[in-house]
Formats: structure tokens, sequence, C-alpha cells
């Protein structure tokens, strides 16, 4: 049997937010069990505390529209620097530290995540236009963990970005990545306990329907509208999509296992 064959990479796409890891989170160990256990989780994760910080560091106030980014030339810097240096290369050692094995990446390489810009008046921010999972697929083949950091490359055109780095926001490349691999499940650790409603209690359980609807209302707002967004966009080919409190210990191992808790869409 190939190492393809015998691990199963297809099944469960995990987004770890920025917030939550050094909470005194498992999400890392989770990982590295599941791996153990013969299934290979695809990470994306994020970093926006570390990018925000370095932009004070040079003097730069973070600015965010619907929960993203605006970013400009020298903030673009930063969000590579942080995001495909810092951040990954921290989260793949400290993978390999618990016993697990892991390549880091971002977008870029393979060309794997494609994209255009957004909105001008937004910077670098971009939509994700085209996702090619073949460099996610031969990782998991040699049986590492694909650890993404979530920079794009502009598509190849006649425009003055042509071929530019392009800073998507987390959750959408999970979402987009997860909806291009047909996953079973994606998951979204954060450092809340899942979708509010307005009487400020958890909602277990939406539609795609529904969740859509909360947009609209604005009950859901700031940075859960593009985690609910992309929910709704792996829904197009994905099962289920979790959002799950990240600092709770075996957060993860619980909703593989079986015993979810968060809000579930589907």
């Amino acid at each position: 049997m190939s190492r393809l064959q015998s691990y199963n990479y297809q099944s469960l796409v995990v987004k770890i937010g920025g917030s939550v890891l050094g909470s005194q989170d498992t999400s890392l160990q989770d990982i590295v069990e599941l791996q153990q256990q013969g299934t290979i989780p695809v990470v994306i994760h994020g970093g926006g505390q570390v990018i925000s910080q370095w932009m004070e560091k040079q003097g730069a106030q973070p600015s965010f529209v619907n929960g993203l980014r605006v970013t400009d030339d020298a903030g673009m810097e930063i969000v590579v620097a942080t995001l495909g240096g810092l951040v990954n290369k921290n989260l793949v050692a400290t993978i390999h530290k618990l016993g697990g094995r892991a390549i880091g990446m971002s977008g870029v390489d393979g060309g794997m995540l494609q994209a255009e810009i957004l909105n001008p008046a937004m910077g670098y921010v971009g939509r994700i236009l085209q996702v090619d999972c073949s460099p996610i697929r031969q990782i998991v083949e040699g049986g590492y963990i694909p650890v993404i950091a979530p920079v794009a490359l502009h598509v190849i055109d006649s425009s003055e970005h042509s071929g530019a780095l392009l800073n998507i926001n987390g959750d959408t490349a999970a979402g987009d990545i997860a909806r291009a691999l047909e996953a079973e499940s994606i998951v979204f650790l954060t450092d809340v306990e899942g979708i509010i409603d307005s009487n400020s209690e958890l909602i277990s359980n939406l539609t795609t329907g529904e969740a859509a609807d909360l947009i609209s209302a604005g009950t859901v707002a700031g940075g859960m509208v593009p985690k609910v967004e992309a929910c709704l966009r792996a829904l197009e080919k994905v099962g289920v999509a979790q959002i799950l409190d990240g600092r709770k210990s075996r957060a993860l191992l619980d909703f593989v296992e079986g015993r979810p808790f968060g809000t579930r869409i589907d």
C-alpha cells in the first residue's frame, strides 16, 4: 500500500487562529496525535496578533474592514515575514518537538493559491480564484502534515499586480482549500465558544441558510464574518463545518471522536 493510500488527508482541514496559539491549548498536540493515528490534518494558520504587533513596532496602525486587514506595501512585507516565516516555522518546529512530522509552506508555494485584488482600497488583500491541491497531496503522501500560511500569488495577467504577493484571510484560505479538497469536515479553532445569538447565547447548530441570515442581520460581525463566510464557501463541497473554542483541552480530538461543542454548520 502506498503512503498516499495509507494516509487519510481529505477528511479534515483545520484552521488554527493566531489568537489560540500559546493560550495553553492542545491544538498542536491533537494534530500530532491524529497524525500518529493515521489521519493527517491539513492545517491553515493565522497570526493576526503577531502581524499587528510587528506593524505597531514599525509605527503603523492596523486597520480592518469586515474582519479583513487593510494591507499596503509595508504591511504586505510584514505579513509575509511573520506569517510565512516566524509563525509558520515556529508551528512546524513545535509539531516536530511534539513527535510529529510537518512541512511549512505558504499558498505561494507551488502556485497553490492564486488570487486577484479584492478591493483596491484595501491594498494587497486577495480574493482566491484557484486552488491547486497537488502540493498538499504530495506533502501528505510523504507522511507530513502540511502547515499553510495564507499568502497567495496574484494570477499572472496583464495587470500591474501580476505575480505579486497577496494577503489572504486565514479563514477564507481554509474554506477554499477545504472546498478544493472536498474534505469531510473543516474545523475552525478560535478563542470564542462559537457563534453567539442576539441574546448572548451559544448557537449549537445552524443550517447554511440560517448562518447567512445571521450575517445579513449583523448578529455575526467582525472577525466572525470571514469564518462563517468560509464555512458557507466550504460547505458547497464539504460535509460539516465546526467552529470550536480552541482554548479547550483536546478540542480537536473531541470533535474527531464525536464529542463536538461550539457551533456546527451543515
